[in-house]
C-alpha cells in the first residue's frame, strides 16, 4: 500500500508538470515534458570548462574596402530596476508564462507578452538616448544561493545573478554598408531548445574579461577576479521585406563567416549585447531553461525588438558607415 501510494504521489506530480508546460514556445509533447519534469536541477560535471584550457579564436577576416567600420553603443543600464518576467512577446504572444524560464530585460520597461509596437512605443525605457528597444535573454543563477523571483519553477532553482555591466552596440558590416533596419524588426539569436537539437542554431559564447579572444559553448570555469561574461550576437542580413516570419528567424540570417550576406539579402547593423556578472571562482551557476534542456550552457538565446525612430535608426546606420565611434 505504502509503496502504491509513492508511486501514485510521483505520477501525480509528473502529470501537474505536463499540464503546467503549454504554450507556443514549448517545442515538445506529453511524454517529453514528463521525462523533463523527473529530471535533475544542476547540469552535470561536462557542461563547465577551465576557459584557460580553450584555444583563442580564429582572428576575423580583413575588412574589405566597401566595409562599414564605424560602431555605435547605447547606455540601456544593467536591469537594476528588476523588469522581469517568464514571458516572450516574439515566439510566445499573449501567453502569460510562455517561455517557462525567467527573462531580464534592458531598454522597454513594459515588455510582457501582451506588448505590441503601440504599447512599446508609449512606454519608458531605460536606454539614455531614449531608444524604446526591448533586448531580452534568460537569467543566470547562482546555485548554491536559494530565493529570488521565479526561483523552483519549471526546475529552474537558485537565486539570480544581477548583472554587472550590460553593453549594448550596434557594428557595421566587413564587406559592405549597411541600411538602417526597420522599425518593429524582430531578432532571435541562439537556441533554448539546443540541448535536444541538432545544434545548428546554437549561438553560445561564453567567456572571461580577463581571457578575451576565448570564448565556449560551455559554463566557462573563470579564473579569480575575472568577471564571468555572455556575449549575444544577432542576425544581421535581412531579407529587405519582413519584420518578422513563422519561425521568427528567416526574414534575419547570419552572414557567411566572411561576412557576405546571402543573396536577396541585405546587410543591417550588427547588434552585440555583452553582459558581465560577479562570480565567485568555483561557484555554480546556470541558466533558467525549458525543463527538458536540464540548464545546459548550449541554450543560451536572446531577443530584440526594434523600437527605435527612424530617425535614430539612421543615425547609427550613418555612424557605421562612416566609420565612426558614436
Amino acid at each position: 500500500m505504502g509503496r502504491t501510494l509513492v508511486i501514485l504521489g510521483v505520477l501525480g506530480s509528473l502529470c501537474l508538470g505536463v499540464l503546467a508546460l503549454t504554450g507556443a514556445e514549448w517545442p515538445f509533447g506529453r511524454a517529453a515534458a514528463a521525462v523533463a519534469v523527473a529530471g535533475g536541477e544542476q547540469p552535470p560535471p561536462q557542461d563547465y570548462v577551465d576557459l584557460r584550457t580553450v584555444a583563442p579564436a580564429a582572428p576575423a577576416p580583413p575588412n574589405g574596402p566597401d566595409a562599414s567600420t564605424g560602431s555605435f553603443a547605447e547606455d540601456c543600464g544593467r536591469n537594476a530596476e528588476g523588469h522581469r518576467n517568464s514571458d516572450n512577446v516574439v515566439t510566445s504572444p499573449g501567453i502569460t508564462d510562455g517561455a517557462h524560464h525567467t527573462h531580464d530585460y534592458v531598454g522597454n520597461l513594459s515588455t510582457n507578452a501582451f506588448s505590441t509596437d503601440a504599447s512599446l512605443e508609449a512606454a519608458a525605457t531605460t536606454c539614455t538616448d531614449g531608444d524604446r528597444s526591448t533586448f531580452y535573454w534568460p537569467v543566470l543563477r547562482r546555485l548554491d544561493r536559494s530565493g529570488g523571483p521565479g526561483s523552483g519553477a519549471h526546475g529552474n532553482t537558485g537565486r539570480i545573478l544581477e548583472p554587472v555591466s550590460v553593453r549594448v552596440e550596434f557594428r557595421g558590416s566587413p564587406v559592405s554598408p549597411v541600411v538602417p533596419m526597420p522599425h518593429g524588426l524582430r531578432l532571435l539569436t541562439g537556441d533554448p531548445v539546443a540541448a535536444t537539437s541538432d545544434g545548428s542554431l546554437t549561438r553560445a559564447a561564453w567567456g572571461c574579461s580577463g581571457l578575451p579572444g576565448r570564448s565556449t559553448e560551455l559554463y566557462p570555469r573563470c579564473p579569480e577576479g575575472s568577471r564571468l561574461t555572455r556575449t549575444l550576437d544577432f542576425p544581421s542580413c535581412w531579407d529587405g521585406l519582413h519584420t518578422d516570419s513563422p519561425d521568427h528567424r528567416d526574414h534575419a540570417v547570419f552572414p557567411a563567416a566572411n561576412g557576405v550576406c546571402p543573396h536577396g539579402t541585405f546587410a543591417v547593423p550588427q547588434l552585440r549585447v555583452v553582459v558581465a556578472y560577479e562570480m565567485p571562482s568555483g561557484a555554480p551557476f546556470a541558466l533558467d531553461s525549458f525543463p527538458e534542456q536540464r540548464r545546459s550552457p548550449v541554450t543560451e538565446h536572446a531577443v530584440f525588438v526594434d523600437e527605435m525612430s527612424d530617425r535614430q535608426m539612421a543615425r547609427v546606420a550613418d555612424c557605421l558607415n562612416q566609420g565612426r565611434r558614436c
